[in-house]
């Protein structure tokens, strides 16, 4: 299987108002050298030059993984959310079963597994809703988002450094506590709000948005 990174930005669509783009500058990479590297990301330093001409150095992360994450909602419009302790901010975040899969991997294959080893569910119906770089000044971190339905239950399967509690709470519920700012994870924050456009304009299943959207 080739790379996905060869794959992820085929077709991409641009803006309406950006379709007939004018010559315009962009940055240019003078050379590379790898400052830090482990099995997850390298650390590149590159001298390069900016769109205005100026001389920059300029550090970027690059993952070894695809980001994938996932949605999973159940009949009753509930959804299963994971908790876990986070290292960089040394903080308690709440989240969709999300992971990385390895760019030679079907990121569908990817997700499942995240789905199954984090969350204990196996989902027979499933739709991509989303494509993000998650962080694009630092980092070429891509991401894909999926929502699943018809959910079953199988056995779960931990990293070795994650303790995971699960939660299942009403969509809505969810949408409420990320008003709040009680969920900050960008990558669930944004699912969930495509979600909420999804289930309001009638792009998934009738039923299942109805159970979103009415379950509180």
């Amino acid at each position: 299987m080739s790379d996905f990174r060869d794959d992820f930005d085929a077709g991409r669509p641009l803006p309406s108002w950006d379709e007939n783009p004018p010559a315009r500058p962009g940055w240019k990479s003078d050379g590379d050298a790898t400052v830090f590297e482990n099995p997850w990301l390298t650390l590149t330093s590159h001298p390069a030059t900016a769109p205005t001409g100026a001389a920059a150095t300029y550090v970027v992360m690059r993952l070894k993984n695809l980001s994938v994450g996932v949605l999973p909602i159940h009949s009753d419009g509930t959804v299963t959310l994971v908790g876990q302790a986070r290292f960089a901010l040394a903080n308690y975040s709440w989240e969709m079963p999300e992971g990385g899969a390895p760019f030679d991997e079907d990121p569908l294959d990817g997700v499942k597994r995240e789905l199954a080893e984090e969350a204990g569910l196996a989902a027979k119906s499933w739709r991509e809703v989303l494509r993000m770089e998650m962080s694009n000044s630092i980092t070429d971190e891509r991401a894909i988002a999926w929502l699943a339905w018809d959910l079953s239950e199988v056995d779960t399967a931990p990293d070795p450094t994650e303790v995971i509690v699960l939660a299942r709470v009403p969509f809505m519920t969810l949408m409420h506590e990320i008003d709040r700012g009680a969920v900050r994870d960008t990558f669930t924050v944004a699912t969930a709000l495509r979600a909420y456009h999804m289930a309001r304009e009638s792009l998934i299943p009738g039923w299942l948005a109805h159970a979103m959207l009415t379950r509180v």
